[in-house]
């Protein structure tokens, strides 16, 4: 392709609300566009990227025996009735009415969709197992889109979902799955880690996120060297050594003035106390009853974790009127000293169900919090002494200081940005959605399912955040637009043009796709694109390189040139394909 005939707008500078790496080299080295926020325009340089991912993820499922459909984006509603997930899914959920008022979604995710078309066509164990994937839209109306196409509104993904007979066979497919993201990664020419994940709104008994190691990256990835790795949101910790404290070092309760003072950050600072002597206190709705979960200030509560410790199918934040119920003041000012009598009734409001304190809060000693009135808090409260919680489990997100929950020692902590994760689903969508099968004693059972998503344009823009210097992208060749970058210097000088197209047609003879730049333009304008642009090699015509019948070779991630004789260039092509595994 001749960049003179390319649509290749690319820029000096990103727009001004480009806010990553990728995002701002994607603006810049013409490969996508924004249409409205988080939805982008895909350029033609971009859409060869896409499609290079596309494809090894199509070569590697259908290697395990995947075959491919193409599943409707608009999605009716009532299947989304029949899994309660209409309800639940939340506001990124995209609902539409069509002309006669009927009511559908643009699908976030195809759970729903593809399990309604096995259950009609597929109904013994004979049929399975079967494993169906699809390239496609989705979206997802995030309140906040970031990040290019990260974290955009509508992206590009590839979901698979499998079904089977048996639990023991659906774990044999996990693994096949797991392998073939596996490859994929390692074909894409990413550095990457898959670790334990939350299984989220998707739901299911095991899941694995698949995270290339970035500096940037949006999550946080716990990891020790005996193998365990987890995101923040799903890694467990271990609980910490017993420690023995005296209670004649017990300071007294004291409730001290904080007006106005809601933070852990701001009390902390008023009262001089380290923010590990802080409880912090929150009030949570599960399934409806009031519940209090305590955490160390300078930790997070952990949702999922809280989730699964009350074993409950909906927890939410509690509105401000718990707070005025349960503690008798507002948000900020709760404490767990006495709350189990603090119960004000009114407003259908019911009393505290239970209290579950992190493992950590064993450890704090002479701790400070809310004192269950505005603008009030209680120094010196102590465990067992002041309170005592219903149970004690670990709903922190991992942090720096936590140990390892199988080996003890501690984490190392490093960010990275989620390209794919695989779910074990269980029978959460054919139990709500009757996809049933006959077994060898006809007798109709729920199948079991898996489900696995790779973000394709997410996949992209890793590989940048993850492949880049101060002058652009560096491509890996595996998934790079064009593999060389042939660039004509003087095409004005005699003999460049022909020479150059010499060039051009060996190196498409040898198997390698090429942009070539033969515009007249200056030297400094070409290469700069060509950096920008970062194809994995580069070929230079020039007179000065053809006065010695020589072209220059370089590597994108390289400093160094070489010369080659352009007699010698068959040869140097032969071994650079067989060194590709071409």
């Amino acid at each position: 392709m001749k960049l003179s005939n390319y649509f290749l707008p690319t820029l000096r500078e990103a727009p001004a609300d480009a806010d990553n790496i990728s995002v701002k080299l994607m603006f810049r080295a013409g490969m996508i566009r924004k249409l409205a926020s988080g939805i982008y325009e895909w350029l033609p340089l971009g859409l060869r990227v896409l499609k290079k991912v596309e494809n090894i993820v199509r070569e590697e499922l259908d290697k395990i025996n995947g075959q491919e459909v193409w599943l409707p984006v608009i999605q009716p509603k009532e299947l989304w009735m029949e899994t309660g997930r209409w309800q639940i899914y939340g506001k990124e959920l995209l609902r539409i009415q069509d002309r006669k008022d009927s009511e559908f979604c643009f699908a976030p995710t195809a759970e729903e969709v593809i399990t309604n078309m096995v259950r009609r066509d597929v109904s013994s164990y004979r049929q399975l197992p079967i494993l169906l994937y699809q390239f496609g839209e989705k979206f997802r109306d995030e309140i906040r889109p970031r990040f290019g196409v990260m974290r955009a509104r509508e992206f590009y993904m590839k979901d698979a979902y499998s079904f089977h007979a048996t639990e023991a066979d659906s774990d044999v497919w996990y693994q096949k799955l797991y392998g073939a993201y596996e490859s994929i990664f390692t074909r894409c020419g990413l550095k990457y880690k898959p670790v334990e994940a939350d299984s989220g709104p998707i739901g299911g008994n095991q899941s694995h996120e698949f995270m290339v190691i970035a500096d940037t990256g949006e999550a946080e990835i716990a990891l020790c060297e005996c193998g365990y790795a987890a995101n923040t949101e799903k890694a467990e910790t271990a609980e910490p050594p017993a420690r023995t404290v005296d209670p004649s070092k017990f300071a007294p309760l004291k409730d001290v003035a904080t007006p106005g003072m809601y933070t852990v950050e701001d009390v902390s600072r008023f009262l001089k106390l380290n923010k590990k002597q802080a409880i912090k206190t929150l009030f949570f709705l599960a399934d409806g009853e009031p519940v209090m979960a305590l955490v160390r200030g300078d930790h997070e509560l952990n949702e999922n974790k809280l989730r699964r410790v009350l074993s409950a199918a909906e927890l939410e934040k509690a509105p401000q009127h718990i707070y005025e119920a349960v503690a008798g003041c507002p948000a900020g000012f709760a404490g767990p000293v006495d709350i189990k009598n603090k119960y004000v009734p009114g407003r259908d409001t019911k009393p505290l169900k239970t209290v579950i304190a992190d493992y950590a809060l064993k450890g704090v000693f002479n701790g400070f919090s809310g004192a269950n009135k505005n603008d009030t808090h209680t120094v010196g409260i102590n465990l067992g002494r002041d309170y005592t919680p219903d149970a004690f489990a670990d709903i922190h997100a991992a942090a720096e200081g936590d140990l390892c929950p199988r080996c003890k020692k501690p984490f190392i902590f490093k960010r990275g940005i989620e390209v794919g994760q695989t779910f074990k689903l269980g029978t959460k969508y054919s139990k709500s959605l009757k996809c049933e099968f006959l077994d060898e004693r006809q007798q109709s059972v729920p199948m079991v399912m898996g489900c696995y998503g790779i973000g394709v344009s997410r996949t992209v823009a890793a590989a940048i955040e993850q492949s880049n210097d101060e002058w652009g992208i560096i491509w890996p060749a595996s998934i790079a637009p064009f593999e060389f970058s042939l660039v004509s210097i003087e095409t004005e000088a005699s003999g460049i043009l022909s020479q150059s197209q010499a060039v051009y047609d060996q190196l498409h003879a040898s198997g390698f796709s090429v942009l070539w730049d033969d515009r007249d333009e200056r030297p400094g304008v070409k290469f700069k694109d060509a950096d920008l642009i970062g194809l994995p090699f580069r070929i230079v015509v020039s007179a000065k390189t053809l006065k010695d019948g020589e072209c220059e070779f370089k590597r994108r991630a390289e400093k160094t040139a070489f010369r080659w004789k352009l007699a010698e260039l068959p040869v140097k092509l032969a071994e650079l394909k067989t060194a590709l595994g071409k």
